[in-house]
């Protein structure tokens, strides 16, 4: 099984998401991340779809979908594609750990967005790996909470979802 990216234009109108997941529950696909948001055109949303499964049931999958009445326009993002996500992160701090902590923030390109004397809060964006790799050097230090919002991606260059 491997993962991938779909991105989806839709009719921005009530009901439309849940017509659209409740076809991968259907088809018995796990959603690894789904964020949905309003497009460049107001009477369009993008629904970005993070899944994992073989070729066969990738292709079934978007077919089905491009059937769907409110979906104008289903994607496969490629590797190539621009892939980024939010973290808000939520760790110890002690004062003995605190240095170490702030180092990875600044290697990470994170910043600390709240901070008290036994916690603090950091927000991270990139790639999902570079988010994982975040994730796991924080571990150690004790996380208390964490959230994220799972991908956005675009197509390099001058090519987009609706101009294909």
């Amino acid at each position: 099984m491997s993962k991938f990216v779909i991105a989806v234009y839709v009719d921005n109108k009530f009901g439309v998401l849940t017509r659209v997941t409740s076809m991968f529950t259907r088809r018995g696909f796990n959603i690894d991340a789904l964020t949905v948001g309003e497009t460049e055109r107001p009477e369009y949303s993008r629904i970005t779809i993070s899944l994992s499964g073989d070729g066969y049931a990738r292709e079934q999958l978007i077919n089905q979908m491009r059937k769907l009445y409110n979906v104008k326009k289903v994607e496969v993002l490629e590797s190539d594609s621009i892939k980024r996500e939010l973290m808000l992160i939520k760790v110890k701090n002690s004062q003995k750990q605190r240095s170490d902590v702030l180092a990875a923030v600044d290697v990470y390109r994170a910043k600390v967005i709240d901070y008290t004397s036994d916690e603090m809060c950091i927000e991270i964006t990139g790639e999902p790996s570079k988010i994982d790799a975040f994730v796991k050097l924080m571990i150690p230090f004790g996380v208390i909470e964490m959230c994220r919002t799972g991908v956005v991606a675009l197509e390099r260059g001058n090519n987009t979802l609706l101009g294909k």
